[in-house]
């Protein structure tokens, strides 16, 4: 083999060791206390972030979230679209605005927007998912017993996996839940690169005491340019 082959072939197996070096990022030595935390610092310092909700397990009974996307804009803002199943009705899409802790949904069968008790279309304030002491970056902090999964992809981009038990109560103000005296399961899905949370796993009793559902937050774009502002209504 001559020099120049060689040379070549030690200058990719140096460059292969770095691609897969720079795989883990620098969370691959980091207790799942610490990639928590960080993940936590991370979603607390960013402006805005887009969020998509998906749901499972929906039993058909009573009112229920069933899933959702929008904008999120410090310090307490969103706009978006939630999906909401009304006492077993087929689900309904309900365009949602929230601004400084008021909310403003156009419900059903209306022609404008109005102001509306959040419970209504069963969730909390959506602008407050950023809040850092009681949005979705408290369950990160407030998990027990957390564990560190396997590296994997979330669109491409590399993820370390975490997994724990949140308070049933915890997570049914943030959401909901049919029995808040039972813990909920949690897998959080953090780029090991950047440290955002890009996805939230969580299976407990969302729509039945006895039986598990899970919902699925999974977030992008953090500090994106997002403005909102209160809607007319009337």
């Amino acid at each position: 083999m001559r020099l120049g082959t060689t040379a070549a072939v030690l200058l990719g197996a140096v460059a292969l060791v770095g691609v897969l070096g720079g795989c883990g990022g620098g969370s691959s030595d980091e207790s799942p206390g610490d990639l928590l935390s960080r993940a936590k610092t991370v979603l607390d310092d960013a402006s805005s972030a887009h969020f998509v909700l998906t749901s499972d397990g929906a039993t058909g009974d009573g009112s229920a979230l069933l899933g959702g996307e929008g904008d999120i804009a410090r310090p307490a803002s969103f706009r978006g679209t939630l999906q909401v199943q009304a006492f077993g009705s087929s689900a309904v899409d309900v365009q949602v605005v929230s601004v400084d802790g008021t909310v403003y949904a156009q419900l059903p069968l209306t022609s404008g927007f109005s102001v509306v008790d959040p419970a209504v279309i069963g969730v909390g304030d959506p602008g407050a998912l950023l809040d850092p002491e009681s949005g979705i970056s408290q369950l990160l902090t407030a998990t027990e017993a957390p564990t560190v999964g396997e590296q994997s992809r979330v669109d491409g981009e590399v993820v370390r996996q975490v997994s724990g038990t949140l308070p049933g109560q915890l997570v049914a103000e943030l959401l909901t839940s049919q029995d808040p005296e039972q813990d909920v399961d949690a897998v959080y899905s953090i780029a090991t690169d950047s440290g955002q949370l890009r996805q939230v796993q969580l299976t407990g009793p969302f729509f039945s005491a006895d039986a598990e559902g899970s919902y699925t937050i999974a977030l992008s774009d953090y500090g994106a340019d997002v403005s909102i502002t209160a809607p007319p209504t009337g």
